[in-house]
């Protein structure tokens, strides 16, 4: 098993680069205001978008139904993920590491979290996190890439947030977990 893990983690560190520059993200965003068309899934929600994870103990599947396989298990409630597609009651969805697999919509919710630059984990860089959104605000703490918090609202170009206990504002383009131009309202 550590052998899959291993392939997975390289598969995920390969992939983590065109996820984040996709045109699918970018041409998804919500709140894009020259979009003429947004993909709806048979639920009549929009494609992709971003959920997280209701449970601390949820299983990923390699298909759409609980006849199949668990190929990942992921151990932390609030875990950002982006649906991409949707069966049934079944959520095709994506994480920050690029790993994909089939969740059932019941242990999803609509609660807005976000990973802060995951794509710079373990590189030594660390990120300001300001009392107003405005490159000149305040610090209000300093975090290191790869934490996750709680979106209280995005306007496109910043997003506030709550990280262990620490509410400020980051530069939307250091969130995963919501889309370039994408306004939140929690």
């Amino acid at each position: 098993m550590s052998g899959f893990a291993s392939l997975r983690l390289a598969l995920s560190a390969a992939f983590l680069g065109a996820l984040l520059y996709s045109p699918l993200a970018g041409a998804q965003s919500a709140a894009a205001p020259a979009q003429s068309a947004i993909t709806l899934g048979p639920s009549g929600l929009p494609l992709p978008r971003f959920v997280s994870l209701k449970s601390g103990r949820v299983n990923s599947r390699v298909g759409p139904g609980a006849n199949y396989s668990v190929d990942w298990m992921y151990m932390k409630a609030g875990l950002p993920m982006e649906i991409i597609q949707e069966f049934d009651t079944w959520r095709r969805v994506r994480d920050a590491d690029g790993s994909e697999g089939w969740i059932n919509q019941s242990l999803l919710s609509g609660r807005r979290t976000a990973i802060i630059a995951p794509w710079q984990r373990g590189k030594g860089g660390q990120v300001n996190l300001l009392k107003g959104p405005d490159n000149d605000a305040r610090v209000v703490a300093i975090v290191e890439p790869g934490v996750m918090g709680t979106i209280k609202s995005c306007d496109g170009q910043w997003c506030e947030m709550t990280l262990d206990g620490h509410t400020g504002w980051l530069a939307q383009s250091l969130v995963w977990g919501a889309y370039p131009g994408e306004r939140v309202k929690d």
